[in-house]
This record gives structure tokens, C-alpha cells and sequence, in this order.
């Protein structure tokens, strides 16, 4: 880790970053609901990235603590009506993240795939990546636009299209990585340090669903699963630490 020569700031292993902060991350020990402390630790763990590293930052939220569509389409509703739903409620959670981080004074914009122009901007790339170049946070909401699509393959796509040297997926279950099995309910399951794209699809690991894993293996974009709620985590990979699982080509 190095300093550059204009910037106080340290130089961050990738210089720009796909967040990935799933829906129940923001309900804390909460079920369904957003649970205002555990979204300021999000934000808070954001700021403390941009305060310590020159590092641009897009972040992929996802709803599933207030609405999941493959559970109403289990429920009997329509899939595309049901994944609607669940684009919908990305956009609150971001508002929410989108609030906390500007409390805290960092520069923030919402975009979405579905336009509603009275709480967010569309999603338009030269735009996204503008911004990231005006050293503003954006947040991804909507989801990729489309149903049968999950909030895994909104990040995988959208750390493709702004150019982002990795995808880091939170979790929030505190195993913080990928597992040789369900540690759940395998008692000798172990933690996978480094693993290929093509090793996780082949061996059926627990990542990601596999189009947003192909998305990344074909762009050759690296992939790292973390607890997010670890203590400083973020940074600690940002700095070239082994934190989490590390999925790479």
C-alpha cells in the first residue's frame, strides 16, 4: 500500500469498487424492517473507505428484507409483477443508505434502472461513471431493470459497465466467505481462501447465482465475498489483506 504523490490518501488495491450490500444486511437483527443503526455502520464503514483510500465507489443494494419475488411468485404471484415489487423496494433501502451517507458529508446520488425521477436519477452509465469521477458515491437501485434477474446480477453488471477493478459482496451472516459446504449444516465445512469462477460453478459452491458468477468469470472481474459487518473489513481488503473468499480467473 502506497500514497500518491498529489493525495494524502492511500492507494487502494482496486481504484474503483462494486459494493454489493444485500436487503437483509439493512434489517440488522430485525426480520423485515430497516433498522436505522445497522444502515449508519454501512454508511459509516463506506466513509471510512473514502476517508483512508483514494477509492471511487458504486454500491448494488438489494431488498430482500422487505420483498423478495421469487417468494411471491412461490405465493402464486406472477414473477414479473412479484420481481417488480422487489426493484421497488431496492429503492428504498438506497434512499435510506443514500441519507446515512450524507449525513456523514460524503456526496451521494441514487440511481435507478426503474425511472422515478422524483427520489432518483435514471440509470444511465457515462452518467454513473461521471459522477464516480466527481468523487461522488453512487448507489445502484432497480435492480437490472428486468425481472427473473436477481440484485446479485444488477452488481456483476453494473461493476462491469463502470469499469470496477472488483466486486465485493457483503454478507451479513458473519461466515464471511465461501464455504467448502453449508457451515450451517456441515460441522467440518472450512472456508475457501481463493477459489477460480470456473471451480465455483463446476463444484455448486454457495457464492452467487451463476449468471451473475459468468457475468464476472467472462469480463475477468474478481470477486470477493466478506462479512460486511466485520470490523473494517473493507478497508482491510482494500489494503491487499486476506479477508473473505477471493474469486478470481
Amino acid at each position: 500500500m502506497s500514497t500518491t504523490p498529489n493525495s494524502s490518501k492511500a492507494t487502494p488495491r482496486w481504484g474503483r469498487i462494486l459494493l454489493k450490500v444485500s436487503g437483509e444486511a439493512f434489517a440488522g437483527d430485525n426480520t423485515n424492517n430497516i433498522d436505522g443503526e445497522t444502515v449508519q455502520a454501512i454508511a459509516n464503514n463506506i466513509v471510512a473507505v473514502r476517508e483512508e483510500f483514494d477509492v471511487s465507489v458504486g454500491v448494488v443494494v438489494g431488498a430482500g428484507n422487505i420483498w423478495r419475488g421469487q417468494a411471491g411468485a412461490g405465493a402464486g404471484m406472477d414473477r414479473s409483477q412479484a420481481d417488480y415489487m422487489g426493484m421497488l423496494a431496492t429503492v428504498i433501502n438506497a434512499l435510506a443508505l443514500q441519507d446515512r451517507l450524507e449525513r456523514r458529508g460524503q456526496a451521494t446520488r441514487v440511481m435507478s434502472a426503474i425511472h422515478m425521477s422524483q427520489v432518483a436519477e435514471p440509470y444511465i452509465r457515462r452518467r454513473a461513471i461521471r459522477h464516480l469521477e466527481k468523487d461522488r458515491i453512487v448507489v445502484f437501485a432497480g435492480g437490472t431493470g428486468n425481472p427473473f434477474f436477481t440484485t446479485d446480477t444488477a452488481a456483476a453488471l453494473r461493476a462491469v459497465e463502470i469499469e470496477a477493478g472488483v466486486m465485493m459482496k457483503g454478507t451479513h451472516s458473519g461466515l464471511g466467505g465461501i464455504y467448502t459446504s453449508d457451515p450451517k449444516l456441515d460441522p467440518d465445512a472450512t472456508k475457501i481462501d481463493e477459489v477460480s469462477h470456473i471451480e465455483v460453478l463446476q463444484k455448486g459452491l454457495k457464492a452467487m447465482d451463476s449468471t451473475a458468477l459468468t457475468l464476472c468469470m467472462d469480463n475477468d472481474l474478481p470477486i470477493v465475498m466478506f462479512d460486511l459487518m466485520g470490523e473494517r473489513n473493507v478497508q482491510k481488503i482494500l489494503r491487499g489483506e486476506a479477508v473473505g473468499t477471493l474469486v478470481q480467473s
